[in-house]
């Protein structure tokens, strides 16, 4: 019986051991575990594509357990949005999105997605790090209509004028005269009668964001409660100021990419765009470049719409969310928000960041964001239709590119205007 006994007990006990062996091994192999998680953005080489790569190298390197792969979304957030559609339909979405300040309705509305309030509460127990970081004027940029908070503001910007201050000085141009849009076209006139180069660059992605900031410094409101009110009088009248320059060849009418392009490489005294293409210009341009804050009419002040995205979490595995809330929380310390800024020409989303040493010290060695920081206090929230955003912003683009391709000002925006209101309904 003894033997007997002793010889079950040995059984039972080399069980055990090979049992905590194994539950030693489980607890290794899911320490050692990878999270991996894709990030969606829409910034090319020439607009922070080189950062965002730069960035999620740098987490995945001080995150052993979570693995980033980022992916560029060309035709900027409209091309992003549309992506992720097809991604939801077919049941394989990425893990954290850019989401443009024009689409967070329609995001809110279309997609399945955690706010950064429910990733705070569930993963650090409370409000802290949003609370900390983020004034209340940027949070309500990243909030939908109702005011739930959608994701994170991570790109502020504002439209500005950039400036060849060698062709300016050639032709004897006071920049102070490029304060006005009138003065911009006189401006134009001079050097493409003097020179036969065009005057005037304003950007032309897939979106409507600097037509939007011409229309509004010329009085015009693009949408009121919730309904688009842009082809009133005063729209119409800086949809055909535009029209008319591109028309005299005082403005070149071409995408983006050309565009930048052509400013450059010199053929175009001035551009109109987001101050996110700073650090492309800096980098590219060989001649003397400079920043001013962007014209508005006559009669009327500068009214910009703020540019830029959320980061918006649309994991929807808890390990996934968990990945995605760490990589945000990473994006938005003050150095990684800094590189990003430094790297693009971005204003920082967060508090400490703005008003960071080294960001300031950045501005000052780098005098073309002066004008966008600014600009910033007075921006508005740039246009969100609630209901099928992307078709909005698409009769928006369509009715630019016919405009300026000499289709009737008045008549086009009416009809673009007209068919946003019928799908608000």
């Amino acid at each position: 019986m003894n033997k007997k006994f002793f010889r079950n007990l040995s059984v039972v006990l080399s069980l055990l051991a090979l049992t905590f062996i194994f539950a030693g091994c489980s607890k290794k192999s899911s320490a050692n575990e990878v999270t991996k998680i894709t990030y969606w953005h829409v910034n090319a080489q020439t607009q922070g594509g080189a950062t965002v790569d730069q960035l999620v190298k740098k987490f995945n390197d001080t995150h052993k357990n979570i693995k980033v792969t980022a992916k560029y979304n060309p035709n900027m957030y409209q091309g992003l949005m549309q992506n992720l559609q097809s991604a939801q339909a077919s049941g394989k979405v990425p893990d954290i999105v850019q989401v443009g300040w024009a689409y967070d309705n329609y995001f809110a509305s279309n997609f399945k997605y955690m706010t950064p309030t429910d990733a705070a509460k569930k993963f650090d127990g409370s409000n802290k790090f949003i609370d900390t970081n983020f004034n209340k004027r940027s949070l309500s940029f990243a909030k939908d209509s109702t005011g739930k908070l959608v994701g994170l503001p991570y790109s502020l910007s504002t439209p500005v004028l950039f400036i060849n201050k060698d062709i300016l000085a050639k032709y004897n141009i006071d920049e102070n005269s490029l304060q006005t849009c009138e003065g911009v076209k006189e401006a134009s006139q001079k050097i493409n009668q003097q020179s036969g180069k065009y005057g005037l660059y304003i950007q032309e992605p897939g979106d409507t964001w600097a037509q939007q900031a011409l229309m509004l410094s010329h009085g015009a409101d693009i949408q009121k409660n919730g309904k688009a009110t842009f082809a009133s009088k005063q729209g119409i009248a800086a949809y055909k100021y535009y029209q008319d320059m591109v028309n005299s060849k005082l403005a070149l009418h071409t995408p983006w990419a050309q565009g930048m392009d052509s400013f450059v490489k010199g053929d175009v005294a001035m551009a109109f765009t987001t101050i996110a293409q700073a650090s492309h210009i800096k980098k590219s341009a060989s001649f003397n470049a400079a920043a001013i804050v962007a014209p508005h009419f006559k009669g009327s002040k500068t009214v910009v719409p703020v540019g830029g995205s959320m980061l918006s979490i649309t994991a929807q595995d808890e390990k996934q969310q968990k990945a995605a809330w760490e990589f945000e929380k990473f994006m938005y310390s003050n150095d990684s928000t800094v590189t990003w800024s430094k790297g693009t020409g971005y204003l920082p989303s967060t508090k400490s960041a703005l008003k960071s040493a080294d960001f300031k010290d950045y501005v000052k060695q780098n005098p073309m964001l002066q004008p966008a920081v600014d600009t910033l206090d007075n921006a508005i929230p740039w246009t969100s239709f609630p209901q099928k955003g992307l078709q909005a912003e698409q009769a928006m683009i369509d009715a630019r590119d016919k405009i300026l391709s000499g289709s009737n000002v008045s008549s086009t925006l009416k009809s673009a205007q007209e068919k946003i209101n019928a799908q608000q309904k």
